[in-house]
């Protein structure tokens, strides 16, 4: 039996080997719920009355089996439930193979964004600066970045692997909580493009044998794209005798994919 979506199109092939999409949107309504200030998700029904599908096609596609997904629909199920630009970028990426749509992501700008922006290029101060690949393995960094966290000098200095699994980052990382969820929202965003890179699965094997992140895993089903303006408290006596909040600047260099190259930058509280 086939599936045709609202617009009539039939449905395309097989999913991907571990697709994550049914538990996102199972994710993703309860988070729906939570924001319209129910104790509950919404419906199946409620989604797909929201997103002007049949109760039976969104049953479908959060089952796992597969139907078609235009961009007109993707569309209407973002706003149905509520997506933000991350959830948003990984449901146009599962139904486009693991690619996320060229379209811009984020409609409007983001005012302190720029602002931030602008300051990263003007301001006089020197910054920490890194380099990762797509799986946070630290291929390079700048001086200042070394004098902060001497562990990136290290052999095969992983950033994932330190902020989630070592004791200094539980000091350093002030509410390492809130930041193991952001780390680990980004590890499921990267696996959600990427299911069968071998240096993820074995990231993602490594930081879930902590118990306190595999209960975040298991609890906390956010997807994080980038860090992109995301503020975080640090701890470094030897830096700064008090703590102090920087924020995470991504580029990502427009012919090497899966490269990014971040910037701290000390910001007001």
């Amino acid at each position: 039996m086939t599936l045709a979506d609202p617009s009539g199109e039939m449905e395309t092939g097989p999913p991907s080997e571990d697709v994550l999409l049914p538990d996102l949107l199972r994710a993703w309504r309860a988070d729906a719920g939570a924001r319209a200030g129910r104790d509950k998700p919404l419906s199946q029904k409620e989604i797909a009355k929201r997103a002007e599908v049949s109760e039976r096609w969104y049953r479908s596609l959060e089952g796992g089996q597969p139907v078609s997904l235009t961009g007109d629909v993707l569309q209407r199920l973002t706003a149905a439930l509520t997506l933000g630009p991350d959830e948003r970028m990984v449901l146009y990426a599962q139904a486009y193979g693991g690619v996320a749509p060229l379209e811009p992501i984020v409609e409007g700008t983001d005012e302190r964004a720029l602002r931030e922006l602008i300051r990263l290029v003007e301001i006089p101060e020197k910054l920490p600066h890194y380099l990762t690949d797509h799986a946070w393995n630290i291929l390079a960094y700048n001086p200042m970045m070394l004098d902060w966290f001497p562990w990136v000098g290290g052999p095969s200095a992983n950033l994932m692997r330190w902020a989630l699994t070592s004791p200094e980052a539980r000091t350093q990382l002030v509410d390492w909580h809130r930041n193991a969820e952001v780390y680990l929202g980004q590890l499921r965003y990267a696996l959600s493009g990427r299911p069968n890179d071998l240096a993820l699965r074995e990231l993602q094997d490594e930081v879930l044998s902590v118990p306190a992140c595999r209960e975040i895993w298991d609890e906390d089903m956010c997807v994080v794209a980038y860090r992109q303006g995301h503020r975080f408290r640090l701890d470094l006596p030897r830096i700064r005798p008090e703590r102090f909040t920087v924020s995470s600047h991504v580029l990502l260099p427009a012919y090497l994919p899966g490269i990014r190259h971040v910037t701290l930058m000390p910001t007001e509280d």
